[in-house]
């Protein structure tokens, strides 16, 4: 297994290579920003501190209502006299001095559970993307000058003057200075919460229970942060839940990678899929010597009607239903036509009436003349 993962070199104090090492198999790991994203979230809220406002804050007053019939509302209302606090409404959210609507409280769920396999799959994503290049560099990282990602040394320093020629040498200063150079004041009350500078993350060095020492001669670099190889935080490997911090890996921590991954340790993520390309997969002679071929031809399909307003559309539902509707609009249609019937018949009738008794005036008036 280890002859198909190509070999990384070994860097000395002087920044020459004095050997090389097999990429450990969690470098192959598959890339998954969105679970990295996740777990940190998640991980991230179990170091909060729990918080709520006073639970006396708006009720340290005397009020009661004046209740109904002084043409006012029926809000507690401060008593006594001699200041304009007489009177006032109190206790509600929507007065002056008055708490808060549902008020903060510290048992509210501020820890999270996060599974023990997404963590694990967090980490080994985290810790791929420190292996390539682009994500390091696109992460903010000044990587130019560093011969080789992910970095391995051989060389151990205890102090801090000895760290530092060590990292010119590798070419991982320059990243320490950038990082050293963006501390500022932070924006806001956090200036008076015991966190007053903030500034950007520099390089990790990972080492091993074995060189532990070497965590003194690195410790005091603004932005440089020390772990120990098998205890790997995901908050180090990806702060703000972005992957690819810069890793600087001491020769025994990175050995220890294969036996906490692979075959004798922790089972590496496995990717969905092998091959990304869906073009590819598709276009291949595999999947389109089985596939059904492209339907040719302009097919005419009937509108759909309503069985609402179609007859035609409720007898394929219900045809008892469509020879009701059918009587229904004859039998209306009849109705219909039998009143047009007896109206016409009234109406002529009147008129008759009507011209008989003008001819029977017209025959006096003419006698009377």
């Amino acid at each position: 297994m280890s002859a198909t993962r190509p070999l990384v070199s070994v860097f000395d104090a002087s920044g020459a290579a004095s050997g090389s090492a097999t990429l450990p198999a969690v470098f192959t790991a598959p890339l998954r920003p969105d679970v990295v994203q996740f777990v940190h979230t998640q991980i991230n809220k179990n170091a909060r501190q729990a918080y709520s406002v006073n639970i006396g804050a708006g009720h340290q007053t005397s009020a009661v209502s004046w209740g109904t019939g002084r043409a006012v509302s029926r809000i507690p209302r401060v008593g006594g006299g001699g200041t304009q606090r007489s009177g006032q409404a109190a206790f509600g959210n929507m007065c002056r001095s008055g708490r808060m609507f549902a008020p903060t409280k510290i048992y509210r769920k501020w820890h999270r559970k996060v599974n023990v396999s997404q963590r694990r799959f967090a980490v080994a994503s985290a810790l791929a993307a420190a292996a390539i290049p682009a994500l390091v560099m696109a992460r903010g990282h000044v990587v130019s000058e560093v011969p080789e990602v992910p970095l391995v040394m051989s060389a151990s320093a205890t102090k801090t003057s000895k760290a530092k020629e060590l990292l010119q040498a590798l070419g991982a200063y320059a990243d320490v200075e950038k990082a050293a150079d963006s501390k500022q004041l932070r924006a806001g009350k956090g200036k008076m919460r015991n966190r007053r500078y903030v500034l950007r993350k520099g390089p990790l060095v990972i080492h091993s229970a074995a060189d532990k020492d070497i965590a003194q001669g690195f410790r005091n670099f603004a932005g440089v942060e020390v772990c120990d190889v098998s205890r790997l935080n995901l908050l180090q490997l990806a702060p703000g839940g972005h992957m690819g911090r810069f890793c600087v890996f001491t020769e025994s921590a990175f050995a220890a990678l294969d036996t906490m991954y692979g075959a004798n340790g922790k089972t590496i993520p496995t990717a969905e899929m092998t091959n990304a390309d869906l073009t590819r997969i598709i276009n291949s002679d595999e999947i389109q010597s089985v596939v059904n071929p492209m339907k040719t031809g302009n097919k005419t399909y009937l509108r759909k009607k309503n069985a609402i307003t179609s007859a035609k559309a409720l007898a394929k539902l219900s045809p008892y239903a469509a020879a009701n509707r059918a009587s229904e609009t004859k039998a209306q249609a009849t109705r219909k036509a039998s009143k047009a019937a007896k109206k016409s018949t009234k109406h002529r009738a009147a008129g008759k009436a009507f011209y008989e008794k003008v001819s029977a005036q017209g025959d006096v008036c003419e006698d009377g003349f």
